[in-house]
């Protein structure tokens, strides 16, 4: 079993240096294997790797599928404590979709999340959100406004 992992390691840290090179991402055999290192390491439980593919999936992905499979690494980062996954669940529990209506709830509950990891542009929105209000949330302004404070003290 720890060949098993030394080896997927081995290889999600190839597959994120290659990324970077667009020529060798355009090369249809190159993006099947990094996407297969992706998802393995995602799958092992790295929350990096869980992050990284997760946003892939989301932003790059083909069809619903993989938006469903990528919101789920998402959630599964998030809830480990990764503070741009949260943040992006946030964003997409506000923004909804086909299936899903927008649910302010969740949003503020995952931005919530992510401004206790430390993420400024979630406490931001967060604090926005309770301004204004909207989506199933009533609005608070005096959380907002400690939210806002929360914001700046995070360098936003």
């Amino acid at each position: 079993m720890l060949w098993w992992r030394l080896r997927a390691r081995l290889g999600y840290t190839v597959a994120r240096r290659l990324f970077h090179w667009r020529r060798l991402m355009e090369q249809p055999r190159v993006w099947r294997w990094m996407e297969g290192q992706f998802a393995r390491m995602a799958n092992l439980g790295h929350v990096p790797a869980q992050s990284f593919y997760g946003h892939l999936l989301l932003f790059r992905g083909q069809g619903l599928g993989a938006r469903d499979e990528g919101l789920r690494l998402l959630r599964l980062a998030a809830q480990a404590g990764d503070a741009k996954s949260a943040y992006q669940l946030g964003v997409a529990s506000l923004n909804g979709d086909a299936r899903k209506a927008p649910d302010g709830v969740e949003a503020a509950r995952w931005w919530t999340l992510a401004t206790e990891a430390g993420h400024p542009l979630a406490a931001r929105k967060l604090a926005d959100l309770y301004r204004d209000g909207g989506h199933g949330l009533a609005a608070d302004p005096l959380k907002a406004e400690q939210l806002s404070q929360r914001a700046s003290q995070l360098g936003l």
